[in-house]
């Protein structure tokens, strides 16, 4: 599959090189959305998508908003030939009858967006079009229905099949380099020394997951630390004056930091095949690892203790990890699911909640968001795809015994507000 992946994104490559020379076109631009969709002749079917795409890209965010709502509203699928073609399928189900009425539910927009991604490069300019089209929906949520088609094509197109997980080192080109620093989203990276802490000692690791249509955009990557033992900080992890472990003396392999770097691919999960596949490589390579952590950040867990009804005193470690084991444990959603997003994601793999920790992250964000605490999820890969199906199927929580224990201590060690201690809300 690396392989085909490769050959495919040389040829992406190859097609933007050699890509026609643009002339000018006339048309405004509803006429060659319009042209683009009812017609059929391929070379200028190219010539008007990449004239579109030209446009649209020359907008600013208003005139984006309007191309959007007439997208929108001209391409929609007609409800009266969706009636009658799933009529037709019900007296005499068949091939024919079948693709009609696969045909007449598919809004001309999936085909667009299908013609529109024939331009080379073009699939990089959809991504970018669809985080605008994200954040226009939050003044104009009728505009969500292209958002349900382009997360419908974009489901298919960045199959995991067709993902290529890379190592990212220092000998990695500087450009990749570069988002690397620029994506990183859980811990800041200030400097090039930082970068180079980070991917250059043998018990550092990188991996990004690509498409071969994007070659150089990584869609996410996680950074991994070779450890003996599970980690309870993250300011030890990252110290600059720490000394580097020898691979062989390693037999945990913690993953600190997962990076979503496109806006516009939000909504298509690739976080957890990327850590079951890097779990997997890494104990082919190092038969010595034997435990799969990560140490995460518990995003949620400074608002909900506000909010909570325990007093609970920041500055005791013992009283916050009762705490946030109490929190990942069991304050839920309304449809039962952790209130964390975090949890939800590790959970949702197949992860367990194994260990708390105070005082873990004492950066500015890290006390911002959870009051310095982090934890560790355990990723035994044997049991990762029952845990997955318990969660998904029951909403059951995989704990270890220590959360167990520490999450039952809520009630009785901490300290109940008053009600003149609880914020107005």
């Amino acid at each position: 599959m690396t392989m085909l992946s490769d050959l495919l994104s040389n040829i992406s490559q190859r097609r933007v090189r050699f890509a026609p020379r643009r002339t000018h076109d006339a048309r405004d631009i509803d006429q060659c959305l319009t042209d683009l969709i009812s017609g059929s002749g391929e070379a200028s079917g190219r010539s008007t998508a990449e004239t579109i795409l030209d446009r649209y890209e020359a907008m600013d965010a208003a005139a984006k908003t309007e191309f959007f709502r007439f997208v929108v509203r001209n391409m929609d699928l007609s409800p009266d030939a969706v009636r009658a073609a799933l009529e037709a399928y019900e007296t005499y189900p068949d091939r024919r009858t079948y693709g009609a009425f696969m045909e007449a539910a598919e809004p001309r927009r999936q085909e667009l967006l299908r013609r529109l991604n024939q331009v080379p490069g073009a699939t990089e300019r959809l991504v970018r079009m669809r985080a605008e089209l994200l954040k226009a929906m939050k003044h104009e949520p009728e505009l969500g229905a292209l958002d349900v088609d382009f997360h419908h094509l974009f489901t298919s197109w960045f199959n995991r099949g067709f993902l290529v997980l890379k190592p990212i080192n220092w000998e990695s080109p500087a450009h990749i380099l570069e988002k690397i620093i620029a994506y990183e989203a859980v811990h800041a990276i200030e400097t090039w020394g930082d970068l180079r802490r980070r991917v250059q000692p043998a018990d550092r690791r990188c991996f990004a997951f690509f498409h071969p249509a994007m070659p150089d955009e990584p869609l996410i990557f996680v950074q991994v630390a070779l450890t003996r033992g599970v980690p309870n900080s993250v300011q030890g992890l990252l110290a600059e004056d720490r000394a580097p472990l020898a691979t062989d003396e390693a037999d945990t392999a913690v993953f600190y930091s997962i990076s979503n770097c496109q806006a516009g691919l939000a909504g298509i999960s690739f976080g957890n095949s990327l850590i079951k596949q890097v779990a997997a490589d890494l104990a082919l390579e190092l038969p010595a690892l034997k435990t799969f952590v990560t140490l995460s950040p518990i995003p949620g867990f400074a608002g909900w203790l506000a909010k909570s009804p325990y007093l609970v005193d920041t500055s005791e470690p013992e009283a916050m990890r009762v705490a946030a084991a109490h929190y990942l444990a069991d304050a839920k959603r309304d449809d039962g699911k952790p209130l964390d997003a975090v949890a939800r994601f590790h959970l949702g793999n197949g992860a367990q909640i194994h260990a708390v920790h105070a005082d873990a992250d004492i950066s500015e964000k890290g006390l911002a968001q959870s009051r310095g605490a982090m934890v560790n999820y355990l990723y035994d890969l044997p049991r990762v795809a029952e845990n997955h199906e318990r969660f998904v199927g029951q909403n059951a929580v995989a704990t270890s015994p220590d959360i167990r224990n520490l999450a039952s201590q809520a009630a009785k060690t901490l300290t109940r507000k008053h009600k003149d201690d609880e914020p107005a809300l």
